[in-house]
């Protein structure tokens, strides 16, 4: 299994089936609550990102390939160590590619322009993993609590934080062990 099949899994877990809450501004093509059509959400994708697409018509497979083309490979999904991967696919999926970029880059301590490339890919595997995923689950947070709708859908962004995090801490290399294993760190 690749890392790509391994967090598709977890995130599209978190997603879920079709859904549309009219209370929620992404289940409509406008990006506002009342804007556009009610077309809803379906493994995670919005009517708000994707308005000409119909969304509950869409297919495992077909959301896996819009997973790949405009989150992971936009969090450079592929050159991540798997457990950053994961949160951070998870957090583009959740909240932009953009500010997932930007939280991995806070967390690596170094500019934060959205965009991963060399500079950020090399402070990423310098750092420890572990203080990688405490960095971005830190900006997550605190994201969801200023968010306008936080009294709405707070504890939800919470709980599936707190499930991504603590999978992220204890995920297998797809080819090797834990990476919660680090020396130093357990036991």
């Amino acid at each position: 299994m690749s890392a790509l099949d391994a967090a598709f899994a977890v995130v599209v877990g978190e997603e879920g089936g079709y859904g549309a809450d009219p209370r929620d501004p992404g289940n409509w093509t406008g990006g506002q609550v009342g804007a556009g059509v009610l077309r809803g959400t379906k493994f995670g994708i919005s009517a708000a990102a994707y308005p000409t697409l119909d969304i509950e018509a869409l297919t495992l497979a077909d959301a896996q390939a819009i997973y790949r083309r405009d989150y992971w490979d936009r969090v450079a999904g592929d050159d991540l160590p798997p457990p950053v991967a994961l949160l951070t696919f998870d957090a583009a999926v959740n909240q932009g590619p953009e500010r997932a970029a930007r939280w991995l880059q806070l967390a690596a301590g170094v500019a934060a322009d959205g965009i991963i490339g060399p500079e950020t890919l090399a402070a990423v595997h310098a750092a420890d993993v572990l203080d990688l995923l405490a960095g971005i689950a830190w900006e997550r947070d605190c994201a969801y609590h200023a968010a306008a709708d936080w009294t709405v859908y707070g504890h939800g962004w919470v709980r599936r934080l707190a499930q991504v995090l603590a999978l992220a801490c204890v995920y297998d290399d797809p080819g090797g062990a834990p990476y919660l294993l680090h020396p130093g760190r357990v036991g």
